[in-house]
């Protein structure tokens, strides 16, 4: 699924509108009608008050047009609030209008061209957000933030039209953030759009719910866009068929450097994920100390001793393995940092690093262009931050993600809600599954593991983080339909993953 820019938008109406040979009021109306299917399902009360703010353009018209659709289906109590402070309504924003005070005279509709006085509500309303849409390109301030501002303090059950006001549909770093809707649901149009995937805009964006309104499947195809929502196709076509005369030696040998002393459960998950992965054989190498542990939790794991009772000091020498992931749990003692740029710049496989190879590399910028091309890196945005220089909001960070993968010819799996996949030729794939309880210490090993038996498996690196992602997300998934988000651990995601691989060969 792709993810188009604002102007991107605009252009899909009108190829839409052509090929259709329609007029942008149809348009507008067959998106207004999927507005309004969502709140006649979500607010069934039909005597509950409903309040729409409509601005002068497309979004204000969609918003007219839901306010006379709910009037239509028996809603009894519409009010309708049209901000015309400019005296420049669209030509549809102009027909909408006058179509609703003609055809359904009981809606209480006040245009709005100089002073609003706020209304008072004897029961909470059902907000509509129809006041800007992908149009907007700064930040709202004076009269209209205010607005927002009364809007946000009214009721939370806010519905926002294709984009909560205010939002802008990429970069928000200098927007005002007290004059942004926070919408309880957004219904967007065809397509998402990028801020709605980011975290930082979650308050605003609410319960996203994407309706298709038919926009052309022609024009859409042509769309250039380095931004993607994963699908359940495209990921179902990335897992390779296992071979019935296949074993242990041709599913590939993964070696995992994992666990310093008091932290052996990093290195038990990423190994367990790693063999639920289907790899052929894994060996964690591993202090000493953690041998017990990492015996009898994974008894199918081979172990390598690091010289050192308690942290890995000592680079693998051979080199009998298809994959090496480095990092889960593994601390960041200099002797430790010393073995990991000798191990990971004399890698000859492919790589992953995650965890504290990632923040070693955050205190050492300078050993980042020692790391081989087409290396796997999996930071959470903390850890993102140290890699680079870049601000502390959702859509900086993205940005330096990008720059690193398109700058070094990694692959950086950048963790969070919608994981953001970045592969080096600048293109952005989002994963849609996985669920707030994998917020948990130990979810990321399970995720490092697997995709390390991805590569183990002979995957190209940009598809066994696209699948990996995928499948560990859908597996947090299943774990959670099951026992609920408050108490996921890591253990029941990597319980979850043979379900996971099922659910992707069945569809």
């Amino acid at each position: 699924m792709k993810i188009p820019t604002a102007r991107q938008f605009k252009e899909l109406d009108t190829a839409t509108i052509k090929a259709e040979e329609i007029t942008s009021l149809n348009l507008m109306e067959r998106a207004s009608t999927q507005v309004t299917h969502f709140i006649c399902n979500q607010y069934t009360d039909k005597n509950r008050p409903v309040v729409v703010f409509a601005g002068p353009a497309g979004n204000g018209g969609d918003g007219l047009a839901v306010a006379r659709q709910l009037v239509v289906r028996g809603y009894a109590n519409v009010q309708v609030f049209l901000f015309n402070t400019g005296h420049t309504l669209s030509e549809d924003c102009k027909a909408n209008a006058e179509r609703l005070q003609s055809e359904c005279p009981n809606a209480t509709f006040t245009e709005v061209t100089q002073q609003f006085e706020a209304p008072q509500f004897d029961q909470r309303p059902v907000i509509v957000d129809a006041l800007f849409g992908t149009g907007l390109n700064k930040p709202l301030s004076g009269g209209f933030a205010a607005l927002v501002q009364f809007i946000n303090a009214c009721t939370p059950d806010i519905v926002a039209i294709d984009v909560p006001s205010g939002l802008m549909c990429e970069d928000n770093t200098l927007n005002s953030h007290s004059a942004i809707v926070k919408a309880r649901h957004t219904v967007t149009f065809q397509l998402p759009k990028l801020a709605m995937l980011l975290a930082d805009n979650q308050e605003y964006v609410g319960q996203l719910h994407i309706v298709n309104i038919g926009l052309t499947a022609d024009g859409i195809a042509r769309l250039e866009t380095p931004y993607h929502i994963m699908e359940r196709e495209e990921v179902k076509a990335l897992l390779h068929p296992r071979s019935a005369f296949g074993h242990k030696g041709t599913f590939g040998h993964a070696m995992i450097i994992a666990g310093k002393y008091g932290m052996a459960g990093a290195a038990v998950l990423a190994a367990k994920a790693c063999l639920k992965g289907g790899a052929g054989k894994v060996t964690v190498h591993t202090p000493r100390r953690n041998n017990d542990i990492l015996q009898t939790a994974v008894p199918e794991a081979i172990l390598h001793h690091d010289e050192d009772e308690l942290i890995f000091t000592t680079p693998i020498r051979h080199a009998s393995y298809e994959a090496l992931c480095i990092g889960p749990g593994i601390g960041t003692d200099k002797r430790t940092a010393l073995a990991l740029i000798e191990q990971t710049s004399h890698a000859g496989t492919p790589l992953l690093l995650d965890a504290d190879a990632i923040n070693i590399f955050g205190h050492h910028k300078g050993w980042i262009a020692q790391i081989p091309k087409n290396t796997i890196l999996t930071p959470h945005p903390g850890e993102l931050q140290r890699l680079g220089i870049c601000n502390a909001d959702s859509y900086s960070i993205l940005l330096e993600a990008i720059n690193l993968a398109t700058r070094h010819q990694f692959i950086v799996v950048l963790k969070g809600h919608y994981t953001a996949i970045c592969s080096p030729d600048g293109h952005v794939h989002f994963n849609p599954t996985g669920n707030s309880g994998m917020g948990t210490a130990g979810c990321g090993d399970v995720l490092s593991g697997l995709i390390t038996a991805l590569l183990a498996q002979g995957y190209a690196p940009f598809d066994a983080s696209r699948l990996g992602v995928y499948l560990h997300g859908l597996a947090g998934d299943i774990a959670a339909a099951q026992l609920g988000e408050y108490s996921l651990t890591a253990s029941d995601v990597l319980a979850a993953l043979p379900e996971a691989f099922k659910q992707i060969q069945a569809e």
